[in-house]
């Protein structure tokens, strides 16, 4: 008795499935490899190997203390939901400063006490990270205001023009105007 073959002949489907299978693998390696440039930028970013931030306003000083002071990324502030636009900063303290300061405040206009210092930086005194609300009605002209306060309860304070702290953020402020 012989015995014949039954077995359907592959389909066009599985044909150029099993043809092709090895190279869509690749491809699908590959294509994350065109992201990685910038995952790897904003790693050393994050872990302080590339400065402070994407744009550094330098040097700043502040009564007997300094601080560098950089803008985390050279952009209009992002809408946070409820709590409104919020900017991101990033600080580190000077070496001489790092054991006399307590605090690190940031705000948009004159503080009119220690209790409305604005936001406050968190992190270690080589890195410290705040995130300042910006309230869409602020002026272009307006000044970024810093308070240092000291353990040993002295405070200091020193501005600096926004536009000079983010030309990002007074862009969006003058864009925004058109909205009010």
């Amino acid at each position: 008795m012989s015995q014949t073959s039954t077995a359907a002949a592959p389909s066009n489907l599985s044909r150029l499935w099993h043809k092709w299978r090895f190279h869509l693998n690749i491809l699908l390696l590959l294509i994350p490899l065109g992201f990685m440039p910038k995952y790897f930028a904003d790693v050393a970013l994050f872990r302080g190997e590339s400065g402070l931030g994407e744009r550094e306003i330098g040097e700043i000083q502040v009564g007997p203390w300094s601080l560098r002071l950089a803008e985390m990324r050279n952009e209009a502030p992002r809408s946070d939901g409820p709590a409104g636009y919020l900017k991101s900063f990033n600080a580190a303290l000077c070496q001489a400063c790092i054991e006399p300061v307590k605090a690190t405040y940031l705000r948009i206009g004159k503080p009119r006490s220690l209790r409305a210092a604005g936001v406050i930086f968190f992190g270690s005194p080589y890195r410290m990270g705040a995130s300042l609300p910006i309230p869409e009605k602020t002026k272009a002209d307006s000044e970024l205001w810093i308070t240092m306060e000291g353990w040993d309860g002295s405070m200091h304070q020193a501005s600096i023009p926004l536009s000079q702290a983010s030309p990002a953020t007074v862009a969006w402020l003058e864009k925004q105007g058109g909205k009010r």
